[in-house]
């Protein structure tokens, strides 16, 4: 019998090598803008973007810049609103993430693995939409992560508090035919690439 963790870290490491291979500057910046399109025209527009704060990250190594779309959505540009942004604040490993109000023009701090996140000072935020970046994904709407089960948790505790809709990011060359996944695993509801919009019926 395959030993289900062994098998997530070969996957994790055969998609980090692909996500990394993705170099080009100019390529990625025209992912992040073509997925902040994507993001308007599959949720915002159609009015199926959730009211209340939408919590991003800041992207780690080679992970997709989410970043062009948060700043839209704050700067409230078509249909967006004005809406509150967050980042997440990394805790002690096994714990659910938790989110502060993420204001541009505030500097950043550097949190538990060197990501930059919002200052102690900031409010904290319980979003109603959770942007989630991964390693893989597949299309039944499971996502690889890194192993921390960081994000896992978190939509189990919201999910558990209120709905929240769980959008996953990703290139399109991030793909897999099937993601190692077990009964803990939360799906996501939707995944964006630069090149297409899964959505996944919970």
């Amino acid at each position: 019998m395959t030993d289900p963790r062994a098998a997530k870290d070969a996957a994790r490491a055969q998609a980090r090598a692909r996500r990394d291979s993705l170099s080009d500057d100019r390529m990625r910046a025209f992912a992040a803008d073509a997925l902040r399109d994507r993001f308007l025209e599959a949720l915002v527009r159609p009015g199926i973007l959730p009211d209340g704060p939408v919590a991003g990250y800041w992207p780690l190594g080679s992970e997709l810049d989410a970043r062009p779309l948060l700043l839209h959505l704050r700067s409230g540009g078509i249909k967006a609103g004005g809406r509150s942004i967050a980042l997440p604040v990394s805790g002690p490993r096994g714990q659910a993430l938790t989110f502060r109000d993420w204001d541009p023009a505030l500097p950043l701090a550097a949190g538990r693995y060197g990501i930059q996140e919002p200052g102690a000072d900031r409010p904290e935020v319980v979003p109603a939409v959770l942007l989630v970046p991964m390693l893989a994904f597949d299309r039944s709407g499971h996502r690889l992560g890194y192993g921390a089960g960081y994000y896992d948790r978190t939509l189990d505790a919201l999910r558990a508090i209120r709905p929240v809709l769980a959008v996953g990011m990703a290139f399109a060359a991030q793909e897999m035919d099937a993601v190692p996944h077990g009964a803990h695993d939360e799906r996501l509801d939707w995944i964006l690439t630069e090149r297409e919009t899964l959505r996944f019926a919970q």
